[in-house]
């Protein structure tokens, strides 16, 4: 057997290494996270193309707990879809609650006395609180941060033990009725919401400690996801990720209901819009809220907490149902047939805590709406991902997706 041998130069090499890198360099991988991720917040897949370590392209796809809300929302009374407004921001189900019942109480024109508006206030700062809470806390586990969720969870339980107290429930707490709330608060309730105020700053501050100076976690956080006021404003975005961006928009300071206007509070502005603006907002956010709750307490009105004279839309307490036949009559007809809603068209939004809250509603009179709509923010939120993720290492997308603090169930509906 003859062998031939061919000689290689060194300039041959170096070509062949300049091919090889060449091609390398034009290799794109398309890699898929999700849909059930645990650096997602819940259901969501993204497509992402890279090259090497750094994203070039991200998609989000979404649908993947979507439940058809809205088309639910015409098969039943206004009341009966009061749980359902509960697994829309499932961090946050008092403040759904509200947002929900002010949008009917709007297009039926009912006004709620004063003690229901101050126990609506209450429940929203305080599901304000227990978001950001677990928000936060996530958002440093997303930066490789175990211990401050101990902190914010473990408050976070405090609170709940709280809204057990109020409403019979931990997470789904179906309060708010169309014209009022399920029940007042109970004896002794406003102490201890009190006294969890007092304490909360402590655990806050020692959050605060472990990441607001901490070197990694700015690194990590710092300049990363930047969203500027012009594409924050052209995606719909709202809440701490628009005011992170330097716009200053609140819904109870701009567009004031259930007697926000009352309430001495500032609201916390962002200059860079990135990821660490996007704590910071949220952490004073939480002081805001705590202020909020200092000054209801400190001026909680009496009277009734609902609207009495709404025989047709709120059904009376079970003392007077079980001791009066016209109660009894307006109790059935309302739990039968629904609240009695007057035909019109109406759009309401609130400040939820990941943004504007909005829903509209159509009604051809009755106790059931003939249309619904649902602008749920952790859907806008989430639209910018795709222009906002390109440019940014494969490592970077746990922290962005940590800091928009988007929930799957409000965006899917």
């Amino acid at each position: 057997m003859s062998t031939t041998t061919k000689e290689i130069s060194i300039g041959d090499v170096a070509a062949r290494g300049a091919e090889g890198a060449s091609q390398i360099e034009s290799e794109r991988m398309a890699l898929n996270v999700g849909p059930s991720h645990p650096t997602t917040h819940g259901v969501l897949r993204l497509i992402m193309e890279l090259n090497g370590d750094l994203i070039e392209k991200c998609e989000p796809v979404l649908g993947y707990l979507h439940r058809g809300d809205e088309k639910i929302a015409e098969n039943m009374t206004y009341n009966q879809f009061v749980p359902y407004t509960d697994r829309l921001d499932y961090l946050a189900p008092l403040a759904n609650n509200v947002a929900y019942a002010l949008s009917v109480e709007k297009l039926a024109g009912v006004e709620v006395p004063e003690r229901c508006e101050a126990i609506r206030v209450l429940v929203c700062e305080l599901a304000r609180i227990s978001s950001h809470l677990l928000g936060m806390g996530v958002f440093g586990m997303d930066a490789g941060a175990w211990t401050p969720f101990m902190y914010t969870f473990t408050e976070r339980e405090k609170l709940y033990t709280l809204f057990e107290e109020l409403t019979g429930a931990r997470f789904t707490t179906s309060y708010t009725r169309i014209g009022g709330v399920a029940r007042d608060v109970p004896e002794g309730w406003l102490e201890r919401v009190s006294k969890f105020c007092d304490e909360l700053p402590k655990a806050t501050s020692e959050v605060e400690k472990l990441l607001t100076r901490n070197r990694i976690f700015i690194d990590r956080t710092e300049g990363i996801g930047q969203i500027s006021k012009e594409d924050a404003l052209a995606y719909g975005m709202t809440g701490p990720n628009l005011r992170a961006s330097g716009i200053d928009l609140d819904l109870r300071k701009d567009k004031p209901y259930s007697g926000y206007e009352k309430y001495d509070f500032d609201v916390p502005i962002g200059t860079r819009g990135d990821c660490y603006d996007r704590y910071l907002v949220r952490i004073e956010e939480v002081n805001q809220s705590l202020r909020i709750i200092k000054q209801v307490i400190a001026d909680f009105p009496g009277g009734s907490w609902y609207a009495e004279d709404a025989k047709k839309i709120f059904a009376p307490p079970k003392e007077k149902i079980l001791s009066s036949m016209e109660e009894l009559i307006q109790n059935f007809m309302i739990v039968t047939e629904g609240p009695q809603i007057p035909s019109g068209e109406i759009y309401f939004e609130a400040e939820n805590p990941k943004g504007a809250l909005g829903f509209y509603v159509v009604s051809k009179g009755g106790g059931v709406p003939y249309r619904m709509k649902i602008r749920a923010p952790s859907f806008c939120n989430l639209s910018i991902l795709e222009k906002l993720a390109p440019g940014h290492m494969l490592s970077d997308i746990t922290v962005i997706l940590g800091s928009l603090d988007f929930v799957m169930g409000e965006c899917d509906r």
